[in-house]
């Protein structure tokens, strides 16, 4: 857990052979309560055949699903295979916490996030997204100002992460959205 709450870039290693046990997702679970960017490494992939690479790759989306931004590799430490990929995943997962985002792009975004899909109206009112700016870094954290955002849905919070995520290339890091109603 320390190594976890300091560092900046985790490498989740999954043993291919025995697939995601419980101790995985435990672990997997405090790395996103710290906040920090991950890979997914998947060790010993040689040592499997193509039915139980399919079965790792459909347990590591039903086991993990709450990891669904971060990158899965499959590696062979033995024979060294996939290593460079590895790298320039931590590499990229370790670019995307610390990115830096300026206030008049994330209000642009923001703009055409709602101009694409309008939130739901929450009684008579439909809640107004007005500005965002970027509240901190590793993970990133965005601050979206406005009226009534306490009545927006999960959806809609995922489906402005989703727009963020591709707007700056986001990849393997959490990104906390925060609401603030004025």
């Amino acid at each position: 857990l320390q190594a976890i709450s300091d560092a900046n870039v985790v490498v989740l290693l999954l043993d291919a052979t025995q697939g995601v046990t419980d101790q995985d997702a435990h672990i997997a679970g405090y790395i996103l309560d710290a906040g920090r960017a991950v890979v997914v490494a998947v060790n010993k992939w040689d040592a499997i055949d193509s039915y139980q690479r399919q079965t790792v790759e459909r347990q590591i989306a039903q086991r993990l699903p709450f990891l669904r931004y971060a990158q899965v590799l499959p590696i062979s430490a033995i024979k060294r295979q996939g290593l460079a990929p590895l790298w320039k995943a931590i590499a990229a997962a370790h670019a995307s916490a610390l990115v830096k985002m300026s206030t008049p792009v994330l209000t642009r975004l923001v703009q055409e996030a709602v101009q694409h899909q309008q939130p739901q109206r929450a009684g008579h009112f439909r809640p107004k997204l007005r500005y965002a700016h970027q509240g901190g870094q590793n993970p990133p954290r965005i601050i979206i100002h406005g009226n009534s955002l306490d009545a927006l849905p999960d959806s809609y919070r995922r489906y402005l992460e989703g727009y963020f995520r591709t707007a700056f290339a986001l990849h393997g890091t959490p990104l906390r959205i925060e609401f603030r109603t004025g």
